[in-house]
């Protein structure tokens, strides 16, 4: 489905991503893996648009997404839910949920599928984005993603800053989307949780590639956590 062929993204005269290459098929869940300040988030800024490499290819189902605005990559059946979450804090949930509705596909996204999954979610239907806690606010931004009807759902630091009940409850769920044969290309810190939910795996070091392989491989060789990853 994706496909980004040796990219090279710019912050002004600053280079931060080098020939940064990934893959991600129909129905694969992939980590993309590093310590902060790696190109990570740039990576999935330059998946969709919000960001232009200076060269490079990406591609979405043989389409050519490079060059072309972020609205383009969401049309063509990218959802993000981006670092930082950034909901809208004067909608209700029920209202940042609407505001991205695309009905997509055989089995697009309502708002039942939504509080099916997230059942927090039904309970502040009427509460405004401000007024959830942190993990409520990440369960809306991958609601909100959700509601385009994603082909490939992607999630920049999917766990990051949330406590342990409502991280497991994150895992919990996009488990549940893998089950559904939802393709997910995610990035979080939780190397366990990954190794156990994802198909493949990238690790990211100064804008490179310096690792890729599946979960069984990345388990066997504590080394490469240690080395790329810190843990």
């Amino acid at each position: 489905m994706l496909a980004v062929n040796g990219i090279d993204t710019f912050y002004g005269q600053s280079q931060v991503l080098f020939g940064f290459s990934l893959e991600v098929g129909a129905g694969e869940v992939v980590t993309l893996m590093g310590r902060n300040g790696m190109g990570k988030t740039t990576a999935v800024k330059s998946i969709m648009g919000i960001l232009k490499p200076a060269s490079g290819r990406v591609s979405f189902e043989g389409a050519v997404l490079s060059g072309r605005p972020s609205y383009a990559a969401a049309r063509a059946g990218l959802g993000l839910v981006p670092e930082g979450r950034q909901v809208f804090p004067t909608l209700t949930v029920e209202e940042n949920l609407l505001a991205t509705s695309i009905r997509r596909g055989e089995r697009p996204w309502t708002l039942e599928r939504i509080w099916a999954l997230f059942p927090r979610l039904a309970e502040r239907r009427r509460n405004l984005g401000s007024q959830l806690s942190g993990g409520e606010q990440q369960m809306l931004a991958i609601g909100r993603a959700l509601m385009t009807s994603p082909k490939l759902l992607i999630l920049d630091e999917a766990t990051e800053g949330l406590a342990p009940l409502i991280r497991a409850e994150i895992w919990r769920c996009l488990g549940a989307l893998k089950g559904e044969g939802q393709a997910i290309l995610i990035i979080d810190k939780n190397v366990q949780a990954l190794i156990a939910l994802a198909t493949h795996h990238v690790i990211i070091e100064k804008g490179r590639v310096v690792w890729s392989g599946d979960g069984n491989a990345l388990a066997r060789d504590p080394s490469v956590s240690e080395r790329y990853l810190g843990v």
